[in-house]
């Protein structure tokens, strides 16, 4: 099979031929049709991420597909059919999995940086039973490679953590895949948003979605909060961090009012991660300040609704221009770092 792969951190990634995979039991062989380039695929090649720990590595993890073989024990049923599949591959066993909360499984695979990924024209997806999540025949699986991670971590990011309702003011902080489809599912809801990106087309096409208010977002986090406090009054019910930024997670946290919800959902490896708090007023004021990581499969009923309805566009939250190669792919890949986000780009993995 075709696929991309780069042979060590921060190397030039390069298009080859490796040997097709092997289905194992409980496993399936998905057919990539579509693949999505999402920033967590950039830091896995920048080294953030200690899941990655033999090369040659194929990234990617957001795919849609069609079930080419199913493994020893897997239901016979999902063979020819088109598919997604979360981007935490659950075991569909322990206690976590059990209690409905796979997106957070101690055992949790994951294509693209424990496993090979989906930058390739085939992947398997482990504990397949748990993991596959059937695509409806109106949703076209060239457009549907993001429901595996960005549109999916959104939806939950909305509803299940952020309890995002109707009339309220909601921040979105980053206007990539995750913040764009945020936004859309929020107006959805009924909500007021307010989008903060750096990029004037990112802006734009979160106004496109209805966002009542865009900003820059270049400043301080302190001075991030007046300008949302210009517009929210007493603050916004929900901050939906979308960036992965120590300044952007601190401009969420304190633009909230009292018994606001803070929702992060950018990365922020490494260092990042010890970003400083205003934990005063998360006392005084009862705010909570909630992480989401995707969503597990059994999960994705309300997701496929709410494309149904038409609350999220997927062809309106992809990148123009149309899916791309391989080659192209691993250029997008290393330039993540330094340019703007408009939208999902697609590859397929055949080009």
């Amino acid at each position: 099979m075709r696929a991309l792969v780069y042979d060590a951190f921060g190397s030039a990634p390069r298009v080859t031929e490796l040997p097709d995979p092997v289905t194992p039991p409980g496993g399936a062989l998905v057919r990539v049709v579509a693949a999505g380039l999402c920033r967590s695929d950039w830091h896995g090649w920048m080294g953030h991420d200690d899941d990655i720990a033999a090369f040659p590595h194929v990234p990617g993890h957001e795919l849609a597909g069609v079930v080419e073989q199913v493994g020893e024990g897997v239901a016979s049923s999902w063979l020819g059919r088109s598919v997604t599949a979360p981007f935490v591959l659950a075991c569909g066993r322990c206690p976590t999995c059990v209690a409905g909360d796979g997106q957070v499984c101690p055992e949790q695979r994951q294509p693209g940086f424990s496993d090979p990924g989906c930058f390739a024209e085939l992947v398997v997806v482990h504990a397949a039973d748990t993991n596959l999540v059937a695509l409806p025949d109106a949703v076209a699986p060239e457009s549907a490679a993001g429901l595996g991670c960005r549109v999916a971590t959104a939806h939950r990011a909305v509803t299940a953590r952020g309890r995002v309702a109707r009339d309220e003011r909601v921040l979105v902080l980053g206007c990539g895949g995750v913040g764009l489809a945020a936004t859309a599912l929020a107006v959805a809801r009924g909500a007021r948003v307010c989008a903060v990106d750096p990029d004037p087309g990112a802006r734009e096409r979160a106004a496109g979605l209805g966002a009542e208010l865009t900003l820059e977002g270049s400043g301080t986090a302190e001075e991030i909060e007046a300008a949302v406090r210009s517009w929210s009054g007493a603050g916004v019910h929900v901050a939906l961090e979308a960036v992965g930024s120590p300044q952007a997670c601190r401009a969420g946290i304190r633009s909230l009012r009292r018994r606001g919800r803070h929702v992060q959902v950018g990365l922020l490896p490494g260092a990042a991660g010890s970003v400083e708090l205003p934990m005063d007023r998360v006392i005084a004021w009862e705010l909570d300040v909630l992480g989401s990581h995707g969503m597990a499969a059994a999960d994705y009923a309300g997701l496929l609704a709410d494309v149904a309805a038409g609350h999220v566009d997927l062809p309106g939250l992809l990148a123009p221009g149309g899916p791309v190669g391989l080659a192209e792919a691993g250029r997008l890949l290393t330039a993540m770092g330094t340019s703007p986000s408009r939208g999902m780009v697609l590859i397929d993995p055949t080009r």
